[in-house]
């Protein structure tokens, strides 16, 4: 679930879009992000939802947009003097089997749970409820980083650099292009006392010597984009762990990871989206 730091006096558009499957989604965010200025995106289990100003809408446009796939929608109005009290209602903490919890300051923390992590998202994704963050979550289990290096590129709320630092890593870098995302992961890193985690603003994946493990949950394009730098940090022993990629893009992936000496060991799927974690082929 998204939060907004929205003007106390002004109201906004909650958009309630329900396209048939995760790929619609995505292309339906990509459109709606080139159209409009949009406050942010909440991905449900049921819905796309997406917060603009009322100012900033144009329903001409919007429709024509929406009825590309047919998507049916509604509209309601919200003000930011009950944001907070919708947010908390709507928002559960999300619980990865008996390894961790995300939770939302105002939520009690989790008992018999190994780690417990405090998250405010503001206009960043990353809270667990997302298949992919969920996945990557359950990666981490897997692939311990204590006592490892770490980079997450696309932290977003900085969740999975977060999750790292409790569980012991030695070195963690989070990168993201968006000032939200930097501020917000700035916000988190410090509400649950991970210092090790050194916050960085980049588009481009830096090949700065190697790492042990490297975090990716972004989408398709920029994973691709980014491979051949992933692959360069990497040596015999790291591990890459990417998601944000849809079921039918896997051969896609596939085919650009063997170009790049990269071979899957580990491979998750929730909701039509995948996690996979790559290791380099001998000899590379």
């Amino acid at each position: 679930m998204a939060f907004f730091d929205f003007n106390m006096t002004e109201s906004y558009f909650k958009i309630e879009m329900f396209p048939e499957n995760a790929e619609m989604s995505d292309i339906l965010v990509a459109r709606l992000q080139e159209a409009f200025d949009v406050e942010g995106f909440d991905l449900t289990e049921d819905a796309l939802i997406m917060y603009m100003d009322k100012e900033n809408f144009e329903e001409n446009l919007f429709n024509k947009i929406l009825s590309i796939d047919d998507i049916k929608y509604r509209i309601s109005v919200i003000y930011n003097k009950n944001w907070n009290e919708e947010w908390e209602s709507s928002f559960a903490p999300v619980i990865v089997d008996e390894f961790v919890a995300v939770r939302a300051g105002f939520h009690q923390k989790q008992t018999g749970l190994q780690y417990d992590i405090v998250i405010t998202p503001k206009m960043s994704f990353g809270t667990g409820h997302h298949a992919t963050t969920y996945m990557m979550l359950e990666s981490l289990q897997h692939f311990n980083p204590a006592g490892k290096s770490v980079i997450d590129f696309g932290t977003g709320t900085g969740v999975l650099a977060i999750l790292a630092g409790k569980m012991g890593a030695s070195k963690i870098i989070a990168i993201d292009n968006d000032d939200w995302s930097i501020e917000n992961a700035a916000e988190n890193i410090r509400t649950n006392n991970c210092s090790v985690i050194q916050l960085q603003k980049n588009d481009q994946f830096p090949v700065i010597g190697t790492w042990d493990i490297i975090l990716a949950n972004i989408n398709l394009n920029v994973i691709l984009d980014n491979l051949k730098n992933f692959e360069k940090s990497m040596d015999k022993n790291s591990v890459l762990i990417i998601s944000g990629i849809l079921n039918e893009d896997f051969k896609k992936i596939m085919n650009a990871a063997q170009l790049n000496f990269l071979i899957p060991e580990i491979k998750k799927e929730k909701n039509n989206w995948l996690c996979v974690a790559f290791r380099k082929m001998d000899g590379a």
